[in-house]
């Protein structure tokens, strides 16, 4: 098996070559690479108005300013949809909690969750938004759009990528993907609090996409072990493979651990990403790859802290329960075992 090569920074790759008669073939060779050998990279020329992430990162910081008692009253705890406001040690990761605030926002669904039903389902629902800030709602739902046409377009290129029908994925997410958006807030961190972001872990969806301001911190572990600095490039955005990618390459891709260390006293870190995710009620295919592919795959990773599931909802709510108890707890608890 062919041993992957060591890296000190991310890879960058330009979304302008795909269209390229010339350069699609190498931009696939690239971005198969890329995403087999340290499961992320910076992505370049994906069509985002470099006015519209500013917009973003600026109304977060706006909505992060808000009165308290504001951000209180669309608290996560009020939504068995797990949408909204987490204050800074709320959200667990591998058993300790992470230092930042965030607010988080899915599409915008009825709710279709009825008792006798599938906990997964309850996931599906309305957004909170915040009464203090109603710019935050359309700004937010058009970077959606935006970022689920950039992301839908990546997915066709990794299906071309592993020799498959560009809409290879198509089915599952169809007709309801999942698009899912954090804006996050890292304070400093004092003398007395933990240096944990974001405690290691992998995104259970197909891909993932990052926004940071100037303040660096994201870090990725290195098939050494070590960690790669994910430094703010401006105009990019940091892609990373989620968990189904893994599952349906046979883990000829795999979803890649990574981290958000607390910045220093003093400062702050402002980022917002989204995922992109199959449907709630989806089955993530396992691909007939090529054999010189199929005789590269590793298998989808075996951890017992994390088991993937193929289901999509069942994949994405046990990330979620465990993340947040505190609304497992209130929501959960008498649909299924919550511990």
């Amino acid at each position: 098996m062919t041993r992957a090569p060591q890296y000190s920074s991310l890879p960058l790759l330009d979304l302008r070559r795909l269209e390229d008669a010339d350069e699609r073939a190498g931009f696939l060779a690239d971005l198969r690479s890329a995403a087999r050998d340290v499961g992320f990279f910076y992505l370049a020329g994906h069509g985002v108005e470099a006015e519209q992430n500013a917009e973003i990162l600026s109304i977060a910081r706006r909505f992060f300013a808000l009165p308290e008692k504001a951000k209180q009253a669309v608290e996560m705890i009020h939504s068995p949809h797990f949408r909204g406001y987490a204050r800074a040690g709320a959200e667990i990761t591998r058993g300790r909690a992470d230092w930042r605030e965030q607010f988080d926002i899915n599409s915008e669904r009825e709710a279709v969750w009825r008792p006798g039903a599938p906990a997964w389902m309850r996931l599906q629902g309305p957004n909170q938004w915040p009464a203090a800030l109603p710019e935050l709602r359309p700004a937010l739902l058009a970077w959606q759009s935006a970022l689920t046409k950039v992301a839908v377009r990546l997915l066709h290129a990794f299906a071309q990528s592993l020799e498959q029908s560009p809409d290879v994925f198509e089915p599952t997410y169809r007709d309801a993907p999942n698009q899912h958006i954090k804006i996050i807030r890292y304070p400093g961190r004092d003398a007395s609090s933990t240096d944990q972001g974001v405690g290691p872990h992998k995104d259970s969806g197909f891909l993932t996409f990052v926004l940071q301001d100037r303040q660096d911190g994201l870090e990725v572990e290195a098939a050494d072990g070590q960690w790669i600095k994910a430094e703010p490039r401006q105009d990019t955005f940091v892609v990373n493979i989620g968990e189904l990618l893994e599952l349906a390459s046979n883990g000829y891709l795999r979803a890649t651990v990574h981290r958000v260390v607390a910045p220093p006293p003093g400062a702050e870190r402002l980022s917002a990403a989204f995922f992109l995710g199959a449907g709630h009620d989806s089955t993530t295919p396992l691909l007939a790859l090529p054999p010189a592919l199929a005789g590269e795959a590793r298998g989808p990773s075996s951890d017992p802290a994390n088991p993937l599931f193929r289901h999509a909802g069942e994949n994405y709510l046990k990330g979620r329960l465990r993340s947040h108890p505190d609304v497992a707890q209130r929501h959960y608890g008498g649909l299924i075992e919550v511990s």
